[in-house]
């Protein structure tokens, strides 16, 4: 018996290095997600089938009391096979469910049965039971992915104990089935319960390793998805390509990377770049596929490429088409030297990867649309004028034009550059701090002029000031706020003082003035817009709409800031930054 079990353990030994090697097959991932389909359940059970076989002939044959140690070929009458064909049709049934561990028992149960001996009924019966049992023992555990090796252990027992059973069923006639059962049931027991355990566990370890290998693609597309934004943000699609096409090569280390934007190559870096160049064409049936599917497809061989160049040395590539609004409209491709270069890991990060820059460029495409529309609204907002302030205006020039004609060509001056400048925000969504000082100034020598005996507005800024972009016509509605609503009860000695200061890294401009100050209500409104009345305050004053406008275009610590002072009055501030970006001075006018 012992030594019937160490050969047992001998031969199993070298199936389980083949089983181990099935396991690092492509195909055999179907069989650990469970994902069944008709085809691949005869794939499967034809492939265990073969590794019952092969269990079978690298089994023993026992003759009274000998063992025979060479292959299994055939048996004599009174010779009964020993092998461990149950060890693969149970893994069949555990993986595959029942009907895999059926027919991979049938094709295993037939060969045994053709090879004749001792029990060759009950042998070839017992193997697609066996299969039947162990597909059903798994649907039982199906919420399981694999089964826990200690469960595979107790499992393990029963396929050999119901072998014995079979053969002191089925074959009782013979004098020799008892003394046979006695001495070859508990070695079989033991091998193959062991067996079936440790297959279990390298399933585990297969597992683990491809469940690590898929977050560590994840992690490395969400990474490279991230350092990808800044070049799908750019507004030129050239620029974009190469960016692209230059950050996957440098972090994937593929032998080049090439990006197609609707039939055009605009960007390949790496190999073959003296014949695969920008400005070609799509000419590939594969990556015309791609596009019309929009799924990802996977050339092994250099006739998929289809390269123009018979030595081209891209022999393989993965092609993934980047769908923005459900279209497809750019290509990205992954060169690989070898077609075996192509793992399961880089196809998981392919996917992956096309399916995070698709998704960005959809909230890339959405935000732009949303900025467009605000943009337009905000405009909108600031190309209107008050008309009670133009026809006041008109009737102020009107009665100087005999009492002060210089006065009123002076106001005239001042009143056409003021709607010159409204009438261009329209375009514009940054101007010159210096630009807004003359719109400021302008309106400041209208309102002077206005209310010359009621109120002074006085207007302190640097000579020069430094080449800084701000929201047209943001300063105008603070000393319009400060005018009709700041001094709207104070009939003389009024002063509104609007100032402009250079800070180190910022420029803080203020305006204040002497009147009733904000009232408690209409703070609360600014800071937290806790009810519709105060919030409609809030935006009858215009300051909503000057601090929506910093906000947007220059950030957060722009924003206004309000604060009643202390000597009666209110004041509001803000800051704009001195160093603005390239594209802040491109949105801006000169």
């Amino acid at each position: 018996m012992k030594e019937l079990t160490i050969i047992l353990f001998e031969r199993q030994g070298l199936l389980l290095v083949i089983a181990f090697v099935m396991t690092r097959t492509p195909g055999f991932r179907t069989l650990l997600y469970r994902e069944y389909s008709v085809r691949m359940s005869i794939v499967h059970s034809f492939i265990f089938g073969l590794f019952g076989i092969a269990s079978t002939i690298t089994g023993i044959t026992i003759d009274g009391d000998t063992i025979i140690r060479s292959f299994v070929w055939q048996a004599e009458d009174d010779q009964l096979i020993v092998s461990s064909s149950l060890i693969a049709i149970v893994i069949a049934g555990l993986l595959g469910g029942p009907s895999v561990g059926f027919g991979a028992g049938i094709i295993a149960g037939a060969h045994v049965m053709l090879l004749g001996g001792i029990g060759w009924l009950a042998n070839g019966i017992v193997n697609p039971l066996t299969g039947l049992l162990a597909g059903l023992t798994a649907q039982f555990f199906s919420n399981e992915r694999v089964i826990s090796p200690m469960k595979a252990l107790f499992i393990g027992v029963f396929p050999p104990v119901l072998h014995m059973q079979l053969l002191l069923i089925i074959h009782s006639q013979s004098g020799e089935t008892v003394t046979i059962v006695d001495r070859i049931g508990l070695p079989l027991v033991l091998s193959n319960s062991i067996a079936i355990a440790v297959f279990t566990a390298m399933i585990g370890i297969v597992l683990r390793e491809q469940e690590n290998e898929a977050a560590l693609a994840a992690k490395q597309a969400l990474a490279i998805a991230e350092e990808a934004l800044p070049f799908l943000r750019n507004d030129y699609p050239q620029q974009m390509a190469i960016g692209i096409a230059q950050l996957l090569y440098e972090r994937l280390k593929l032998a080049a990377v090439s990006v197609t934007i609707g039939t055009e190559v605009l960007a390949h870096v790496g190999i073959a770049d003296d014949h695969h160049r920008s400005g070609d064409q799509i000419s590939t049936a594969i990556s015309r596929e791609a596009m019309e599917t929009k799924e990802m497809k996977i050339a092994y061989t250099p006739s998929e490429i289809q390269c123009r160049i018979q030595d081209c040395p891209l022999e393989a590539a993965i092609i993934i088409p980047i769908v923005a609004a459900d279209e497809p409209t750019w290509l990205i491709q992954f060169y690989f030297r070898k077609s075996q270069h192509i793992r399961p890991v880089e196809i998981m990060l392919a996917k992956g990867l096309g399916q995070l820059i698709s998704k960005q460029m959809d909230t890339i495409a959405a935000e732009k649309l949303k900025s467009h529309i605000r943009d337009a609204e905000l405009r909108n907002l600031q190309a209107q004028i008050n008309p009670h302030f133009l026809f006041n205006t008109l009737h102020l020039i009107s009665s100087l034009i005999r009492e002060d004609p210089e006065r009123a060509k002076y106001i005239t001056v001042q009143l056409a550059n003021y709607m010159r400048f409204n009438l261009r925000l329209v375009s514009k969504s940054l101007v010159k701090l210096e630009k807004e000082c003359e719109h400021v100034k302008a309106y400041i020598d209208i309102v002077q002029a206005r209310f010359a005996c009621q109120m002074e507005i006085v207007f302190l800024r640097p000579t020069i000031l430094p080449e800084v972009f701000i929201p047209p016509s943001t300063i105008q509605p603070l000393v319009e706020n400060a005018v009709r609503h700041g001094l709207k009860n104070v009939t003389h000695n009024g002063r509104i003082n609007v100032c402009i200061q250079v800070e180190s890294a910022t420029i803080l401009i203020y305006v204040q003035d002497n009147g009733m100050g904000f009232s408690e209500e209409m703070l609360k409104a600014i800071q937290h817009q806790t009810s519709a009345k105060q919030n409609e305050t809030y935006e009858k004053t215009g300051l909503r709409n000057v601090n929506q406008r910093l906000v947007h275009l220059l950030g957060e610590s722009a924003k206004l800031h309000f604060r009643n002072l202390t000597n009666g009055g209110s004041e509001v501030l803000f800051r704009i930054p001195k160093i603005t970006t390239g594209e802040l001075i491109n949105n801006a006018t000169v």
